[in-house]
């Protein structure tokens, strides 16, 4: 008998396992999350149709289908430390601050730090603090060891320290004094 083809193969698989596998996300995940899951899962499963065993193609599925909601898990503590991370860099004196424009002219003043830093610099700053990376991954990204991504992390931010410090405030035009005329003696 010959051997169907692919999209029949996964049309069959995705019919006879669809429930099986959205009943096993709801009772992981949620219902709120359930159809991400299938939806990530089934594309896992086409993607990788030679792994996907021809016999009993449902544990494997449901393999796929938990590590699909780890992974959701996953990136909420990613998100949650990259928070905890801004946080880190806010200090206590810039939590209380009053004024709105000290605070913008402060985020105006890392900006442009940032700016004058290198792309490398820059961008080992920003991968955990703004787009969410645990340090294994952004060293993954950047081709490293972890243990190498946490050195230049530390080099990076001296540098943005040092910027910051080397950043030529604006100074505000003094008042200059008003010339009085002196009463007219006729």
């Amino acid at each position: 008998m010959p051997e169907p083809e692919p999209d029949d193969r996964f049309t069959a698989v995705y019919q006879a396992h669809y429930r099986q596998v959205y009943a096993y996300a709801v009772t992981r995940a949620g219902r709120h999350l359930a159809d991400d899951v299938v939806a990530e899962t089934f594309l896992v499963a086409w993607r990788r149709m030679p792994a996907l065993p021809k016999a009993t193609p449902l544990p494997w599925l449901l393999a796929v289908a938990r590590n699909v909601v780890g992974e959701r898990y996953r990136a909420e503590e990613r998100q949650k430390a990259a928070a905890a991370e801004m946080r880190a860099w806010i200090s206590e004196e810039e939590l209380s601050v009053a004024d709105v424009a000290d605070g913008v002219a402060e985020r105006a003043e890392v900006l442009n730090a940032l700016a004058q830093l290198s792309d490398d610099d820059r961008e080992l700053l920003t991968l955990v603090a703004w787009q969410g990376l645990a340090a294994r991954h952004a060293a993954r990204v950047l081709g490293c060891s972890t243990a190498t991504y946490y050195v230049r992390l530390h080099r990076a931010r001296r540098h943005l320290k040092d910027a910051m410090a080397a950043a030529v405030e604006v100074e505000l035009p003094r008042p200059t004094a008003t010339l009085i005329p002196k009463e007219s003696t006729r």
